[in-house]
């Protein structure tokens, strides 16, 4: 079992920048000089010609004007645009086979008291509904800290038993005592989750990646900002759907101010996720069920850029169905490598 608490600069140290959604090739050949008319034998040149072929990947759901999930479209009914510049299609199929790699991000802050059995039942029946044998899955709450309580692993046993073991956190001190400067007191970090299930255990992963949140989308007294946070998350390419589940009386009691929707709402739109809010807890079988058919249905649409530069900048990414009566769910954009 790992655990993290605000103290985890050593993540920080050693990781250079990510090669957000690109998948790199290399070519190398042996160059020879030519013979020449004498009989003296030369040593091959040491030069090396490497061909590099780059490859931006986006996950995407299209519905159409109703809002129904549209699993038949081809390569040819689609169009993306990298910073407006358009972009062939080279890589397309259907990304149900494609194996998963999923997070189950738990709140376990006061806040979601009367709310985490249904949240523990409805997310162990998505397991088991989602979950192949090629696939992996790890689960982790946060609170005043962030605790990885099962590392990746298809068994759904151990799976199930990690949500299972997830326990509300009372308040202000955790399990432990307490070393935090009281500058970054609270207990809700849920950037400081996102940041590390992105940066210390997605990025080396490939593939689908997802990361699910069971939260309210406040956060209290997180080391990382939600601007970190999200750009941890779009340089390991992940996918974010927040399962928005307030207890909107514990906020009204305590008469605290409460902005976790439009948290929620950056973290997944920009990744290619989404939100789904429940207003009820029956609603959040039907929450998850909207999850698992999405990743039934999402498109692989694979790029090489016309703009060749490694310069570690964000790029603009757009994706439409040349139909206009289609609205396409996918990533906003990604981070170049650097040089």
């Amino acid at each position: 079992m790992r655990r993290w608490n605000l103290f985890f600069s050593c993540f920080h140290a050693g990781f250079g920048p990510m090669r957000g959604g690109f998948v790199a090739a290399f070519i190398a050949l042996l160059v020879f000089p030519a013979l020449g008319g004498t009989q003296q034998s030369q040593a091959p040149s040491p030069h090396v010609l490497k061909v590099r072929t780059e490859v931006v990947n986006v996950y995407a759901v299209v519905r159409d004007k109703k809002g129904r999930l549209v699993p038949n479209l081809t390569q040819n009914d689609f169009e993306i645009t990298e910073d407006g510049v358009p972009q062939q299609i080279r890589y397309f199929s259907r990304a149900t086979d494609t194996p998963l790699t999923l997070g189950m991000l738990v709140d376990t802050s006061p806040s979601q008291q009367r709310v985490l059995p249904i949240e523990q039942r409805e997310a162990n029946a998505f397991l088991q509904e989602v979950i192949r044998p090629k696939d992996l899955a790890f689960v982790l709450h946060f609170d005043i800290e962030v605790e990885l309580l099962q590392d990746f692993t298809p068994d759904l046993a151990r799976l199930t038993q990690a949500v299972d073991e997830t326990v509300i956190n009372g308040g202000g001190q955790g399990p432990l005592p307490s070393t935090y400067p009281a500058a970054h007191t609270g207990a809700t970090h849920l950037y400081d989750a996102v940041w590390l299930a992105s940066n210390d255990l997605m990025k080396n992963q490939v593939g689908r990646k997802v990361l699910i949140l069971l939260t309210d989308g406040e956060d209290q007294g997180s080391k990382e900002t939600l601007k970190a946070a999200l750009e941890a998350a779009q340089k390991a390419d992940v996918i974010i759907y927040s399962i928005d589940i307030v207890d909107r009386a514990f906020y009204g009691i305590g008469n605290l101010a409460f902005q976790g929707d439009s948290v929620l709402k950056k973290l997944s739109e920009e990744t290619g996720g989404e939100v789904i809010r429940v207003t009820r807890k029956k609603d959040t079988s039907a929450a998850f069920q909207a999850i698992a058919d999405q990743l039934r249905t999402q498109y692989l649409l694979g790029y090489t850029p016309t703009n060749r530069a490694h310069d570690g900048s964000y790029r603009r990414i757009r994706v439409q169905v040349r139909d206009g009566q289609y609205k396409v769910q996918a990533r906003r954009g990604y981070y170049t490598p650097a040089q």
